[in-house]
C-alpha cells in the first residue's frame, strides 16, 4: 500500500487577486457570527498574501505591530483594522441584514 503524502493547507496560497481577497474576507464576515477572531485572522491572512512589510508601510504601521495585531493573541483596535483594510486595497460596505 502506498502512503498518501499531504501538505498543510494555507489559504494565503490561494489569495492572488484583489477579488479573491475581497471574496474571502466577505465569506469570513458572513460566517463570523460575532467571532471577531475569525475576521482578524482573515485580515492577517490577506496581509500575508500581499506581504506584511508592504501592508505595514501602506497602513503607516510598523511591521512588528502589524504581526502582533494579527497574531491571534490580541484584538486590534478598529482604527488599525480600518488602516489595514485600506492598505489592502479593500473597502468595507454595509447593507441591511435580512431578518429570518
Amino acid at each position: 500500500m502506498t502512503k498518501t503524502v499531504t501538505s498543510r493547507y494555507d489559504v494565503v496560497e490561494h489569495l492572488r487577486t484583489p477579488e479573491e481577497m475581497a471574496a474571502y474576507l466577505d465569506a469570513c464576515l458572513d460566517e463570523a457570527h460575532g467571532d471577531t477572531a475569525l475576521v482578524v485572522r482573515a485580515l492577517g491572512n490577506i496581509a500575508r498574501a500581499i506581504g506584511m512589510t508592504q501592508v505595514a508601510r501602506d497602513a503607516g504601521l510598523s511591521r512588528g505591530s502589524l504581526y502582533k495585531a494579527f497574531s491571534g493573541d490580541r484584538h486590534p483596535g478598529f482604527d488599525t483594522i480600518v488602516k489595514v483594510i485600506e492598505a489592502l486595497g479593500l473597502r468595507l460596505r454595509v447593507e441591511a441584514a435580512m431578518k429570518d
